[in-house]
């Protein structure tokens, strides 16, 4: 009975970091580390170190995030899917808010010591993207998403820097490849939150926010969501052109199919809640495959 009721705890933090997110993190560092293993550069104990940093901080705003929606009560209002609408894990009473908010600290504070040991085993522009992805972590969900810029501080902290980032703390060097091969994964998870926050667009008003969807409406919204998709790839063909990646990074277009399913299906029920939920499993896929198969490529290349 005691196991029993440890693997019912263990599955409730699980839903309660959004687990099955975290995905995401481990990808970008894959993209940078991949990066730098091309141009000759891998130290396994960095790798591990960054991977359990930013997989730390990403918790950490997952459950911020948690305790913010609960405390404003936007959570009692969305129309809950498997991509949005917070893991209801609060309002079904089976944690406490304090053991939360307690646990987004806690995990804060272990990716900022782990930050701080790769700065000094790599240099002090560590410090830079830890520091603002530690703002954007804090401030992401009472105040940057009323500013309607949190999905670009999002898409930047986690995504761009942490591609950018891996690669420096491996090679200890910044360079023009390096930040092309950093945009297509930042707007991608620019894009990840950006679609995700279309069934929550009611209850995000009333509580408070001001995100892009919400200025925009969805109508518009469901364009730009297509536009940026396509930039995505136009990006990647331009790193290939401009920035010196290798031609095998290509491997990323193979989700191409994927994505201009997701955006159609995204235009066609972007005022359908129920309908559109097929397009954001799909903008997951598109997100996350495209990170891995970048990192393939690099690999490859």
């Amino acid at each position: 009975m005691r196991i029993m009721m440890k693997k019912d705890y263990i599955k409730i933090w699980l839903a309660e970091t959004r687990a099955n997110f975290l995905i995401l993190s481990v990808v970008l560092v894959m993209v940078g580390a991949a990066a730098a293993w091309h141009d000759g550069y891998f130290h396994p104990l960095f790798l591990l170190i960054t991977t359990l940093g930013v997989v730390c901080a990403h918790i950490s705003v997952n459950l911020f995030n948690e305790y913010s929606d609960w405390r404003t009560g936007i959570d009692e209002k969305t129309q809950r899917t498997p991509f949005s609408g917070g893991s209801g894990i609060l309002q079904k009473r089976l944690l406490q808010p304090s053991q939360v908010k307690t646990a987004a600290w806690i995990t804060l504070l272990a990716a900022f010591f782990m930050g701080l040991w790769l700065a000094r085993v790599s240099g002090w522009p560590v410090l830079v993207f830890m520091a603002l992805g530690g703002m954007t972590t804090i401030f992401y969900t009472d105040f940057l998403t009323k500013w309607m810029v949190g999905e670009l501080a999002s898409g930047i902290t986690l995504g761009s820097f942490v591609v950018i980032g891996t690669y420096y703390v491996q090679t200890g060097m910044i360079n023009a490849g390096i930040i092309w091969a950093s945009i297509p994964p930042g707007l991608l998870t620019l894009l990840l939150l950006f679609l995700n926050e279309f069934p929550d667009i009611e209850a995000d008003r009333a509580g408070g926010r001001r995100h892009l969807v919400i200025v925009l409406g969805k109508n518009r919204a469901a364009y730009l969501y297509t536009l940026l998709l396509l930039l995505v790839y136009a990006v990647l063909i331009g790193g290939i052109v401009f920035g010196g990646l290798p031609v095998t990074v290509l491997f990323g277009l193979a989700t191409v199919p994927l994505a201009l399913k997701a955006s159609i299906r995204t235009l066609r029920y972007r005022l359908d809640n129920e309908m559109l939920v097929p397009a954001l499993g799909m903008n997951v896929i598109v997100v996350l495959a495209t990170d891995f198969l970048m990192a393939v490529g690099f690999v490859a290349g």
